[in-house]
């Protein structure tokens, strides 16, 4: 890394604190994977020795910063403006002995705090309670480790009479979490920060509006930050649901069928818009009334625009001079008009050694074309 991008270790068993000299010193290589789906993960890897002081073990084992449960924060600082990477904790330990002095390495895995939501199984009713009232009451049991609630409510929502039905939870907080999302298309993830320590716990949809993230270029010169990046369109991938669904209420059948996309546009030629052939899939939905089977039609059909267009590729983290944060958009130039414009950042990978850092993305929306005439550099 050049002397504008740093990283900042902290580890600890309840307060984390900076990592010991001889550790950080030891370091190879730090790795992080966010997405918008899902947990995210972290590893990271020491060069681990024994010497005079150190018989009885290595001494990165014999301290207590890299046990399994201990809390890990890593920062990255590019220039004066420090962002917090990853907030979680250690679940895995690996020691691979090497045959020659220096070839040892000790490697700890670990995912953000979200892993804290799926450690215990619950059979729990939640009687009259919607949804993102369901995941407001979840989510503030785990205040205590610094996580800040964002919840989105959906555009069609079914409060449940108690005469009808409860919600009832069968299973960990997470899998729970992640299964009301699906019903709306929506998504749920802890996302590190604002502040060291604290994490914020979003349920709702992609985020799709907001100030774009500053520009990825391709082929421009000493403007270019992106070192390879590849197109994808799967023509196949936009999908819309068509049938209908005998009203548990009325008991009457009604018509269900969705013909668009209600995600907020990125591009002027939307798959769902400009193809000339559509898949259809059957609303096949039972026990629900026409609200339910109209929303869940339409959360499958939100779904299907996402991936529509992918774009994967890798670029330089200390020339990029920020980190590329997934669960928002980015402007892309420098690749024509069909494939530049805003994208949705769906995954990023971070890979930091001494003298490098990269960013392998993964970005994606729902067709071709630019709606906007310039993107923030």
């Amino acid at each position: 890394m050049n002397l504008g991008t740093r990283l900042a270790l902290w580890a600890g068993p309840t307060v984390p604190v900076p990592l010991s000299p001889t550790l950080l010193e030891s370091l190879e290589e730090a790795r992080v994977t966010t997405g918008d789906r899902g947990r995210s993960g972290f590893q990271l890897t020491f060069r681990a020795g024994r010497d005079s002081m150190s018989l009885l073990d290595y001494q990165a084992l014999l301290g207590p910063q890299l046990r399994p449960f201990n809390r890990v924060i890593l920062v990255m600082t590019f220039g004066p403006l420090p962002e917090v990477l990853m907030d979680g904790v250690i679940t895995n330990q690996q020691l691979s002995p090497g045959s020659e002095p220096g070839t040892t390495t000790i490697t700890v895995t670990g995912e953000d705090l979200s892993v804290l939501m799926d450690m215990e199984e619950r059979s729990e009713e939640h009687p009259a309670q919607p949804e993102p009232v369901i995941a407001l009451k979840i989510l503030a049991r785990y205040a205590r480790y610094g996580v800040i609630p964002m919840v989105i409510p959906p555009v069609a929502m079914d409060i449940p009479l108690p005469i009808e039905r409860t919600p009832v939870q069968q299973g960990t907080d997470l899998a729970y979490l992640e299964q009301m999302a699906e019903r709306f298309s929506h998504v749920f993830y802890v996302t590190p920060g604002p502040a060291p320590l604290t994490s914020t716990a979003y349920w709702g949809p992609p985020v799709r509006v907001g100030v774009p993230q500053p520009a990825l270029s391709v082929n421009l010169g000493p403007s270019t930050n992106v070192d390879t990046i590849q197109f994808q369109y799967d023509g196949l991938a936009s999908t819309f649901v068509e049938g209908e669904v005998q009203d548990r209420r009325t008991n009457a059948k009604v018509p269900v069928r969705t013909g668009f996309s209600t995600r907020i546009p990125l591009v002027p030629q939307p798959a769902w818009l400009t193809q000339s052939h559509r898949r259809i899939k059957q609303q096949r939905s039972s026990g629900l009334d026409a609200v339910q089977a109209f929303t869940r039609a339409q959360a499958d059909t939100d779904s299907s625009q996402d991936n529509v267009v992918t774009a994967s590729g890798s670029l330089d983290g200390s020339r990029y001079g920020r980190i590329l944060r997934p669960r928002g958009l980015v402007g892309l130039r420098g690749a024509g008009f069909t494939y530049d414009g805003l994208y949705y950042v769906q995954q990023v990978s971070h890979q930091i050694r001494r003298g490098a850092y990269t960013q392998d993305f993964t970005l994606t929306r729902e067709g071709t074309g630019s709606i906007t005439p310039v993107v923030i550099p």
